[in-house]
């Protein structure tokens, strides 16, 4: 028997808050986080709107000589870490173990930004000038070394990257390390700082991204006829994972459960989904089986839901192949409507959205839900949050190069 697994804190920082309140307020509201990009000059770009991050101050959170020597990306994991394991109550619990404390965080892309100033600076200025903290600010696995050294936990330490289904994989590499004894806490969760002119670029020139650039606030918005692309945006999500009994006796408040994992392959193509959704269909299949559960228990699924022609009609399909009629009954929503695509932290934000959820009996809106597309005709909570008690949820998560993560996470009960 396994040990069982649950969460006892969180810390988001998002297009719509910088903290779990903001970013649950927001959900309540179906706030719109899609704006102008500010970040570099968008003049020329096809794609102009981006999910920015606004009024973020890391020096809250993070010594001042330490911002200097961080990407973007690491300052957002370090700081909704911080978010989460002061919500865990773990800051002020000097007497546990931290050599069973753990940290996996992952990145999509890593430190892109740090990459693009540094490469104008090799070319005007000569290797000389190429900073020293170049490579500790660029390399993806240095959120969860930051982590680890500033709370001092020794446990299993590494980073994931595996596209948009990064934290995923992270919060279910966790799930397993305390399932299997390898710790007893876990923080994990992923970071993502991708709106710069190399990244909105790429994206753009693949033709990924929405360029309703007129609209923004309209821009993002998953299965509905009119989609024409993802919304760049950037942020973080962390999640406290506990062994039950570990966060039972020290008092912990307990969120929520982490019921079952499910990880696939498509084996197709480097960017398209395989058709049907074959791929999504067995991860889901696999948490379902894993977690004990049958389809017909499930009553909200945070969908992968990117807003693209190919993603939403794919993914309708695969929850129609895996629930049958249960397809119809159960609540879909895709809360990309109003952060965007966080891309390597969307499915740790997204696991947030899925304990709110839980928590709240609400499940959040996909807003701009307007025409509907005869190929995605679930009911993706359109506009407006509603009211429903959730005792299962599932987050799905797909990402470039056929990467599929789907997990489970159960109401708690004792």
């Amino acid at each position: 028997m396994h040990r069982r697994v649950v969460i006892t804190g969180m810390g988001a920082v998002t297009p719509i808050g910088n903290s779990i309140p903001e970013f649950y307020d927001a959900l309540k509201d179906g706030k719109n986080g899609i704006g102008p990009i500010t970040k570099f000059d968008s003049s020329e770009y096809k794609c102009r709107i981006a999910g920015e991050v606004k009024d973020f101050m890391p020096e809250e959170r993070i010594e001042k000589k330490d911002i200097r020597r961080m990407d973007l990306f690491t300052q957002y994991a370090l700081y909704a870490a911080d978010m989460a394991i002061e919500d865990a109550g773990l800051k002020e619990n000097g007497d546990i173990d931290k050599e069973r404390v753990g940290v996996i965080v992952g990145s999509g892309i890593g430190g892109i930004l740090t990459f693009e100033r540094q490469t104008a600076t090799l070319y005007e200025k000569g290797p000389r000038k190429v900073s020293p903290f170049f490579i500790p600010m660029y390399i993806a696995d240095i959120s969860p070394g930051r982590i680890a050294i500033v709370h001092g936990f020794k446990g299993p330490n590494y980073a994931v990257t595996s596209a948009c289904s990064t934290s995923n994989h992270a919060i279910g590499d966790s799930f397993r390390q305390i399932q299997y004894g390898s710790a007893d806490v876990m923080i994990t969760g992923g970071s993502e700082a991708t709106v710069s002119k190399m990244a909105v670029s790429g994206f753009m020139n693949m033709q990924a991204l929405s360029t309703r650039n007129d609209e923004p606030e309209k821009a993002s918005r998953p299965f509905d006829l009119d989609r024409d692309g993802f919304i760049m945006a950037e942020g973080g999500g962390i999640l406290v994972l506990e062994e039950l009994e570990h966060a039972k006796a020290r008092g912990a408040h307990i969120y929520a459960e982490v019921g079952g994992l499910g990880n696939t392959g498509d084996a197709y193509h480097i960017t398209a989904p395989a058709p049907g959704g074959e791929g999504a269909v067995r991860a889901i299949n696999i948490a379902l089986e894993d977690a004990g559960i049958k389809p017909d228990e499930v009553d909200y699924i945070n969908a992968h839901g990117t807003s693209t022609q190919f993603n939403d009609k794919n993914e309708t399909a695969a929850i129609k192949t895996v629930f049958g009629e249960h397809a119809y009954k159960l609540s879909v929503s895709s809360t990309k409507s109003m952060t965007g695509h966080l891309l390597g932290a969307a499915g740790a934000v997204e696991a947030i959205a899925c304990i709110f959820a839980i928590n709240e009996g609400l499940v959040p809106p996909t807003i701009n839900y307007e025409n509907p597309d005869p190929e995605c005709d679930l009911d993706y909570t359109p506009n407006k949050a509603v009211a429903k008690e959730v005792n299962i949820a599932i987050s799905n998560t797909f990402g470039f190069g056929g990467h599929n993560s789907v997990i489970l996470f159960k109401k708690y009960y004792n």
